[in-house]
């Protein structure tokens, strides 16, 4: 891995590079000026520049101003390059918006298991205090789709839970949900059978079931009762024990929120290499045959915002999709790529490896007809390399590196990674992770998959020399 970007940055570079290339067209002007004194310069070093050169200078100039990092090659190419050897690494990370990650770690989270207490904040933000009311002290905030584990509900109105590693206090668990899978959904609640709270500001407890019957204390508003029995109007309970009864129109079930979602995901995602000879010819001719079984194309930006929609309500996946995804896309072979989808008449996902960007190779103009089309344009990586050979600082910086060329590009948030060979593993999912992509896709020969898999989805990679019925077998499963 010998190639880098760096990130653009409103700094001294950014006025210096700018600066150095102005100085170059002045310097360059001046020279054509000073041609036309009294003495003529030797043949060999005349030279003029045409309008089209001009105007070269000044797209490199334009383009310095956004990447002012970047190394303006011979070729005219953006080169993105580490400092000193070509394995060194740049002295700065590119600046990425990291906003979305610990709403991104919560999808990945999914349904825990029965047993397991992890919630989800459902409010915008919920306040952790470090008593079980609204005039403790706050040590905390959370904000929505932040994940707590609850310790145990303290009443009908309060949760002790515990934030991180070592934090502990107590938030309103009116702001709190535990997600559940439906095939679980009944389990949950049965854990709760039979437990009321007091809907009211106290309620009296009676020595008999009479309203004129000795008054043995009260129970105050919120706290649990598991009434030993009950009827329409009254509920026997245990009281500083001994037994008692309170009035039932006083006591309601109690039951914590439960957010009901979708665990696992079955979603076929064919993966095309176009440096395999005849992969865009065997694509088009799978596109067709799926297409006749009655299947419908999405795309993997599809797929995640299906995912964020489920943070706030239970919609599904069309239960006969597919993904057709493309990777090893270059400047050469990205107009056929466009061509075979125009006339396929579908949206795919394109891996972009990010090397491949630049004004000799896949320029701006060519990515935003691409996503003007209806493509889903994703990193691909930087270098190709498989990610799972680099040391962690290489592989943050090609996954963080490739999604900010994208963005800078695009103009539209990145978040989900082709990796390169289909190179993951654990290591190399947490890096991704932590760049702030929701999912990645690697190569496994599966078409379901869990929510804790989103960032090592799987994908079939379809050889040219696969049948229609092959590829039909891998659909179906």
């Amino acid at each position: 891995m010998s190639r880098y970007y760096h990130p653009p940055r409103r700094s001294v570079a950014m006025s210096t590079t700018r600066s150095f290339i102005a100085f170059l067209l002045i310097a360059s002007f001046g020279i054509l000026f000073a041609g036309c004194g009294g003495q003529t310069p030797p043949k060999e070093e005349e030279f003029t520049f045409t309008a089209d050169d001009v105007a070269r200078f000044r797209e490199l100039a334009n383009r310095a101003d956004t990447h002012s990092g970047a190394v303006l090659g011979g070729s005219g190419t953006i080169r993105l390059e580490t400092q000193g050897s070509g394995s060194e690494l740049p002295t700065e990370a590119p600046v990425l918006d990291l906003s979305l990650v610990k709403t991104f770690d919560a999808i990945r989270s999914g349904p825990s298991a029965v047993g397991k207490e992890t919630y989800q904040v459902t409010n915008e933000f919920v306040n952790v205090r470090s008593a079980p009311n609204v005039t403790a002290t706050q040590i905390a905030r959370l904000t929505q789709g932040e994940s707590v584990n609850v310790i145990n509900f303290v009443d009908a109105a309060w949760a002790k839970v515990r934030v991180g590693a070592n934090m502990e206090g107590y938030v309103s668990s009116r702001y709190i949900a535990k997600l559940v899978s439906e095939e679980n959904l009944a389990k949950e609640k049965e854990a709760y059978k039979g437990q009321y709270f007091v809907n009211f500001g106290f309620v009296n407890v009676r020595k008999s079931a009479d309203a004129e019957s000795e008054k043995l204390g009260e129970l105050p508003g919120q706290s649990f009762v598991k009434p030993l029995s009950m009827d329409v109007n009254w509920a026997r309970v245990s009281f500083n024990s001994k037994e008692g009864y309170v009035a039932a129109r006083y006591l309601s079930p109690f039951l914590p929120n439960f957010l009901v979602r979708q665990n696992s995901f079955t979603l076929p995602v064919l993966r095309y290499r176009l440096s395999q000879d005849g992969a865009l010819t065997t694509m088009a001719r799978n596109i067709e045959s799926l297409k006749k079984e009655g299947y419908s194309f999405t795309t993997l930006r599809d797929f995640s915002n299906l995912l964020i929609r489920q943070q706030e309500k239970d919609v599904r996946l069309n239960p006969k999709s597919v993904v057709i995804a493309v990777s090893d896309i270059t400047a050469q072979n990205v107009k056929d790529v466009s061509d075979v989808l125009r006339v396929s008449g579908i949206a795919a996902t394109l891996f972009i490896p990010t090397k491949e960007l630049g004004l000799s190779g896949i320029t701006e103009k060519m990515l935003l007809t691409l996503a003007a089309n209806g493509l889903d344009l994703e990193s691909g990586g930087h270098t190709g390399d498989d990610l799972r050979s680099l040391t962690n600082a290489q592989v943050e910086l090609e996954l963080q590196q490739s999604r900010k060329l994208l963005e800078d590009y695009l103009k539209k948030p990145v978040t989900i990674v082709g990796y390169p060979e289909g190179g993951v593993n654990e290591r190399v999912a947490k890096v991704a992770a932590e760049a702030g992509y929701l999912l990645g896709v690697g190569v496994a020969p599966e078409r379901t998959f869990e929510r804790n898999q989103f960032l090592k989805m799987p994908s079939f990679v379809v050889s040219p020399q696969a049948t229609d019925t092959e590829i039909l077998g891998m659909v179906k499963g």
